[in-house]
Parts: C-alpha cells; sequence; structure tokens
C-alpha cells in the first residue's frame, strides 16, 4: 500500500474527491493540516507529500519548513496545486527545486490522482535499497541523492547528532559518512554506530575530500567497509556503491 500524506489547512471538495479517487486506488491518504506537532505522530512511512497550496496554507512557514526538511531527510517526492499565484509563492519559497510537479488549478481529480498513482508505481521506494549519507555540506548531499536518487533511496543528515537521531527509528542498508565534520565527526560517529549492539554490523563507507596516503590510511585505520573521495566522478561512485552492494549480496544472501 502507498501512504500519501495530503496537507490542507481547510477539507474543501476538492481534497474530499481527490482523496476518495485515490483511497479507491487502494492507497492511504493521511490528510493533515502543516501543523509539525500533529504531523510528528505519524508513524507510518510517507511515500508522497501533496500540497493543497492557498494563502492558508502560505501562511504555515513554521508548517512548511518542517514538511521540507522531513521531504529532504526521507527523500519524499513533493506535489502540489493550487492557483498560479499561489504555485509561483510556493515555487519561490522554501521548497525552491523540491517540487516534483505542480498542477494548476482548476485540476482534472481523475488525472491527478492517476498520475500520482503511477509515479508511486514506477518510482516507489519498496524495492529500493536504503542509504542514509551524512555530511556537512549542502552541496555534498544534494550531489550524492542527485547520483544516486535514481538507484537507491537515500536519505540525508547533515550532522553526526542528525544522523544519530535517524538511527533511533530506522535502519538503512549502508550509511556514506563524512569522514572530517564539525563537532562529532566521522570518526566519532562511526565509533557511536559500532558500539550499538543492533548497528554493529551496519554497513559504513567513509566519504572524505583527502585522497593522499597518509589520510587514506588514517580513514581505513577505523575499519569503515571502504572510502568514497568526493571528487570521484558520479559514475565511479554509482559503481563503488553498486559492487559493494553486489558483494554484500553474495556474501549474505540480500
Amino acid at each position: 500500500m502507498h501512504n500519501i500524506l495530503m496537507v490542507s489547512e481547510s477539507q474543501g471538495y476538492l481534497q474530499v474527491t481527490l482523496q476518495g479517487r485515490l483511497e479507491q486506488m487502494g492507497c492511504k491518504v493521511i490528510s493533515l493540516p502543516a501543523d509539525p506537532d500533529i504531523i510528528s505522530k505519524v508513524r507510518d512511512h510517507i511515500d508522497l507529500l501533496f500540497l493543497m497550496v492557498d494563502e492558508a496554507l502560505l501562511a504555515q512557514n513554521g508548517g512548511l519548513i518542517y514538511l521540507k526538511d522531513k521531504a529532504v531527510e526521507e527523500s519524499i517526492p513533493i506535489f502540489v496545486t493550487g492557483d498560479e499565484d499561489a504555485l509561483e509563492k510556493i515555487r519561490n519559497g522554501v521548497f525552491i527545486h523540491s517540487i516534483q510537479r505542480e498542477f494548476p488549478r482548476p485540476i482534472n481529480v481523475g488525472e491527478v490522482a492517476e498520475h500520482l498513482y503511477e509515479y508511486m508505481q514506477n518510482y516507489g521506494k519498496q524495492n529500493k535499497k536504503k542509504i542514509l549519507v551524512v555530511d556537512d555540506s549542502g552541496m555534498v548531499l544534494r550531489s550524492v541523492e542527485e547520483w544516486l536518487g535514481d538507484t537507491y533511496q537515500i536519505f540525508m543528515a547533515n550532522s553526526g547528532m542528525m544522523a544519530i537521531k535517524y538511527l533511533t527509528s530506522n535502519r538503512p542498508d549502508l550509511i556514506l559518512l563524512d569522514y572530517e565534520m564539525p563537532v562529532v565527526d566521522g570518526s566519532q560517529v562511526l565509533e557511536m554506530i559500532r558500539s550499538d549492539p543492533e548497528f554493529s554490523d551496519m554497513p559504513i563507507i567513509f566519504l572524505t575530500g583527502k585522497s593522499d596516503k597518509e589520510s587514506v590510511q588514517k580513514v581505513m585505520a577505523l575499519k569503515p567497509d571502504g572510502y568514497l573521495l568526493k571528487t570521484m566522478p558520479p559514475e565511479q561512485i554509482r559503481q563503488t556503491v553498486a559492487d559493494f552492494f553486489e558483494k554484500r549480496k553474495a556474501r549474505v544472501g540480500k
């Protein structure tokens, strides 16, 4: 079953009709206002975020920021509908560069429902390996998501502590961990993860910007499952990650 989080500040005919059509297709639709306290209590995995954009929703800046962060951290695709003025405001605001597709009003409910369902069927996350990317650079996080997002389900954390927090309720198939980060660096994060019996066997590959022999030896002395240079061509990074999963599948049978 696909889970859709539909966010609106008012429940109108359009929302009710679209929700009903999606539920007929077998989707679970969770309809909520843009309230972080309410949304944070949702325990279902969200496959798609759908925003019913109007002035009331645009006024919920705190809620929109929370939704944007949630979508980035959990790699949730964002779809929106609204009139042209509302869409222009949301695309140039908090959600800049993050919206998968816009549906300008008036909309054909059946066509929108079909598009959302088809998207989840074709690009659903159920069978994708989960990779947690940890780096204090937003540019690196966005680049890795761009390089690997078509093949894997990418989750992102911009600090070591955010990564640890993520692991309290999630278990990725691989962690790509920046070696050099402020406050809590990669070596400390690796030590914390490996000290927890539940995650002692968690695969961890270091991301590093240094390729000299001494730096590489220092990284590998911590016994990660490998390392990737941030300067590698994207094709080589993709191939290295694919090879890792192939070797692991051959070794453990999954």
